[in-house]
């Protein structure tokens, strides 16, 4: 008798030299952003009650920042590690950053359950995360399947909890396929900060 594992999904994490150089730059655009975004904090009060987010208003910070298109170029050849990690077979076209937004998470502020539609590889950059700070949640994305499985044991794998969880560590990246849902929630420390992009394939 023979067990394989099937159909996993991956989940990349660094700490990219580059990115994190970029960290104190990109934390005051952030702030000042909250600052200026009249648009974005009214999208948020709907929203994202208690914190602030530009994807409603300015998404696509890369091609609007300087500093955040220095990020982009940060990130791209570990998006490109991760494609060929996926074994994904990207002949004739090439992955681009699509979005990329800023996430302010005071204490309490959560981010509901969601994946990320028309994208192929989203992830977050962490820039400020006190101790204690939410974690990124992921959801096994069989979870809606199991109609009739018993609950797993206590210290199962990884692999085979419902849920996992991915600290969020400041100067890190975490990148997954967009189809996979996830959640930040409530926030019980301090002041989270964090920029989240997505990666298309067109």
């Amino acid at each position: 008798m023979s067990v394989e594992r099937l159909f996993p999904t991956l989940i990349y994490s660094r700490r990219p030299a580059a990115a994190a150089r970029l960290g104190p730059r990109l934390l005051r655009e952030c702030r000042q952003l909250r600052l200026d975004d009249a648009a974005g904090r009214r999208w948020s009060a709907k929203n994202y009650p208690g914190g602030y987010t530009s994807y409603g208003s300015a998404c696509r910070m890369h091609r609007l920042s300087p500093t955040f298109a220095a990020l982009e170029r940060a990130i791209d050849p570990h998006v490109a590690a991760f494609a060929r990690a996926l074994e994904l077979d990207l002949t004739g076209r090439a992955l681009a950053m699509t979005d990329c937004w800023v996430n302010i998470m005071p204490r309490g502020t959560a981010h509901g359950l969601h994946l990320h539609p028309l994208a192929t590889i989203s992830g977050t950059f962490y820039l400020k995360t006190p101790r204690g700070c939410a974690a990124l949640k992921l959801e096994d994305p069989r979870l809606d399947r199991m109609m009739a499985a018993p609950p797993r044991r206590r210290g199962a794998s990884r692999a085979n909890r419902p849920w996992v969880e991915i600290p969020a560590t400041a100067g890190s990246i975490v990148l997954f396929e967009s189809w996979l849902r996830h959640e930040v929630p409530a926030n019980p420390a301090g002041e989270r900060i964090s920029i989240s992009f997505n990666y298309g394939w067109f």
